[in-house]
């Protein structure tokens, strides 16, 4: 079953338990990936909706940052649970000692010794993670090994 049926079927599902504020959400996501359909002029592939949900999930991290700052934990805690139901469809993320694991590989493998090597490692790094890392993240800890 295709990423796009599975989020049909749970919106469906959604649908019938009566869960308003997932439902919600899987609209705005199914008429994304509706909306990329018609650009595209045919269905988008899993790696596409997958496109789609983290650009979602991405807005989701930095909205809740936002409120965070501004001290709306209400619009927060809102985010957070839009968020939730957004990555039940992201591939499992890689924790920050496996994404160091993989960093470090990658600069040695690549011979990269400085910040100005920095593009070339984060490339190499979302290459090989598929999409299991956070970028932020990812940035932050490349950064910190290549200005040792």
């Amino acid at each position: 079953m295709s990423l796009m049926e599975t989020i049909a079927n749970d919106l469906t599902s959604a649908l019938k338990a009566g869960q308003k504020e997932k439902l919600l959400i899987m609209r705005m996501v199914k008429s994304a990936i509706k909306n990329g359909e018609i650009e595209k002029g045919e269905p988008l592939s899993d790696d596409e909706v997958l496109a789609v949900l983290r650009t979602f999930a991405k807005r989701a991290k930095d909205s809740i940052e936002q409120f965070s700052k501004a001290d709306r934990e209400d619009l927060a805690a809102k985010e957070k649970d839009e968020l939730a139901i957004i990555e039940e469809y992201l591939p499992k993320q890689l924790g920050e000692d496996d994404l160091r694991i993989m960093i470090k590989d990658i600069i040695q493998e690549q011979g990269a010794v400085g910040m100005k090597d920095m593009g070339k490692v984060m490339k190499g790094l979302m290459v090989r993670s598929k999409g299991q890392v956070d970028g932020k993240a990812a940035n932050n800890i490349v950064k910190e090994m290549l200005e040792v």
